[in-house]
Order: structure tokens, then sequence, then C-alpha cells
């Protein structure tokens, strides 16, 4: 009980870096192959891989100028009317490759003379056979529920996309390539202040704050902790927060801020100092030492992570809190009730 998760949490640096050396060629010959084929690309997802759809939109959409968008499955099952797909790259993205309705995305794209392309741990599933292009994930099983190495792997995976898909990405493939290191340093700097999850044994609701890159890192956070702890966490980007949420904010109301440097930062400065004014109770994760002071928790990021890399590593500290935090409670962190390892939608 709750060994799986850890495990899998803590190979995260070995894998990450095997995914760069070993796919980066292939990623290589994939953007060639697609050079030109495409306008915009659109990506169908559920859950984690959602969150990480979210990143491809600020990824892509910043340093390679690709208008991103998210699929809305349902068209394409329930309702049986798929729109026109003209112009489109196709992206799935699921770490078992199972799920009907991603597929079925795919499948129309395909019936529709777009190219395809999936990001995937499993090469031989359903997701796989319908997609022109795969870029593996290289992580091997993934037994705990939640999802945690095929996160990070499959950020790093679009990280590469990215980098290739671009003309000038020497500096960018050098803070790549380096970044298994700053991921072992997150889980060291975590692991020695894991201790301040107790604190929130009791809590029941929260909500998690990230705009920019790391607007999915709210997300994922989010959901780690709805998955292993069955706290109600709502994420939010601070510009949304703005426009009504913040009026539920009480005295020792928690809110995670999600804040490395970038040009983010200052901007989430400001709003978690408006935040403290509030009497909110902070668990900030950041590189930042003046908004680390602002946390009643804080977990400390390592510098010089350029801030389109900044969601691998910040998301490092929620999963490892929500997995905590499971703990306190008394739950499985391997395998939260009512949740299966594949999920299946229609």
């Amino acid at each position: 009980m709750n060994k799986i998760s850890i495990k899998e949490i803590l190979e995260q640096p070995v894998l990450i870096n095997n995914l760069i050396k070993n796919e980066a060629e292939h990623v290589i010959e994939i953007c060639s192959k697609l050079k030109g084929k495409f306008d915009y690309i659109l990506i169908a997802a559920r859950g984690t891989s959602d969150n990480a759809a979210r990143y491809a939109q600020y990824l892509l959409g910043s340093y390679n100028q690709i208008q991103v968008a998210l699929a809305t499955p349902s068209l394409f099952t329930t309702y049986q009317t798929p729109p026109s797909l003209k112009g489109a790259l196709v992206m799935g993205i699921s770490q078992s490759g199972q799920s009907p309705d991603i597929v079925s995305v795919l499948e129309s794209a395909q019936k529709q003379g777009c190219p395809t392309i999936c990001i995937t741990n499993d090469t031989s599933s359903p997701l796989a056979n319908v997609s022109d292009h795969i870029i593996p994930l290289r992580s091997g099983a993934e037994k705990a529920v939640a999802a945690t190495k095929t996160y990070t792997s499959t950020l790093t995976a679009l990280s590469l996309l990215s980098c290739y898909l671009s003309g000038d990405n020497k500096s960018r493939l050098n803070d790549l390539y380096i970044l298994p290191e700053r991921i072992s340093k997150v889980l060291e700097n975590t692991f020695e202040n894991i201790g301040q999850t107790s604190r929130y044994r009791y809590m029941n609701h929260c909500a998690v704050i990230g705009r920019g890159f790391n607007y999915s890192t709210a997300f994922e956070i989010s959901l780690k902790i709805k998955e292993l702890t069955r706290v109600i966490a709502t994420p939010y980007s601070s510009a949304d927060f703005k426009h009504g949420p913040i009026a539920m904010v009480n005295k020792g109301f928690p809110i995670f801020v999600v804040a490395p440097s970038g040009k983010m930062y200052e901007h989430i400065l400001g709003f978690a100092e408006k935040l403290i004014d509030l009497e909110a109770e902070l668990i900030v994760i950041s590189d930042r030492k003046k908004i680390l002071n602002l946390g009643k928790a804080s977990f400390v990021l390592p510098s010089g992570t350029p801030e389109w890399l900044s969601p691998i590593t910040s998301i490092i500290p929620g999963q490892l809190f929500a997995r905590q935090l499971a703990i306190e409670k008394g739950l499985d962190s391997d395998n939260p009730e009512g949740l299966s390892k594949v999920t299946q939608t229609f």
C-alpha cells in the first residue's frame, strides 16, 4: 500500500532522460514528414492527458506559432456529428491508448484525409493503430492508478516535438537535456519538506492557481489531489479567479500557488499578495524566495529552469503532496477507491 506510486514518481528523472535520448531522432523524422502538411493542431485527450494538452497550447503556440485546439470527443461518438478537420494535424494523447472516444477522433481525421499522431505508453493500442505517427513514452508499465511518470513523460515528448518543429532549437534542446537533473533536485527538495503536508490532514477543499505555461500544472495538481485524497480541489487561472471565485476566499482558505520564474512571475506574486490580504493560507511552489515566504507551506523549485519547461518540474511537489496527504488521511494512494487504471469513455 502506497509503495507503487512513490516508486513511479522516483523513476521520472531516469525515464525522461531515456525518452529524450532515445526518441530525439524519431521525432526529427516525424517533424520532417509533417512539414507543410497542417495549419493547426487538434488534440483529443481526457483526464491527465487533457492537462498535457493544455501545456501544448502554450508551448506550441508560443514557440512554434501553431494554434492548438482541444477536440470535443462527444461530437464524434454520442452525437455522431464530427466537424470538418480541414487543415488539422490531429493528435491523440493517452497513456493507455484505449479510450474509444479519443480513438474515434483520430479515425474521423483519417477518413477526412488529415495527418494523425499520438503520444502513448502503449504502441500496440487502438489509438496507436489509427495514428500515422507514434511518439512512445517508454515509461514502462504504470501500475499506480493516478498517472505521474506518464504525465511528465508526455510533457517531455511535447517539448521534443516543439523543439524539432522549430528551426532554431539548440539552446532549447540544451535546456531539455539537463531537465532530468532538475527533476532530481526538485524531488530532493520536496522530500526534505514533505512533512508540511500533515497540516492539511483535515482539509476538504482548496483552490489551485497557475497561469501561462503552468495553467496546466494547476489542473494536474488539482486532479491528483482529487484522485488521491477526496479533497475538492478546483483549478483556476489567476485571471479567471479574479472574475468571481475570489469572493469565496476567507480566513484560512487553502490555495496552492504555482509561481516559477518567468513572464508570469510578477503577476502571480501580486496576486498572491492580494490573497494574503484576504487572509488566505498559501501553499507555494516556486524558485523565488519572495513568494515562497508568503506560504504557510512552501516547496522549492530548482533555479534556472526556463518557464517553458517549468511545468515538468513544478508538478513534482503536487504529486508528492497529493500522495502524502492520502497517507495522512489513511487512504491508499496506489489504488484510489472508485478509479481504475484504464478509463474508457464513449
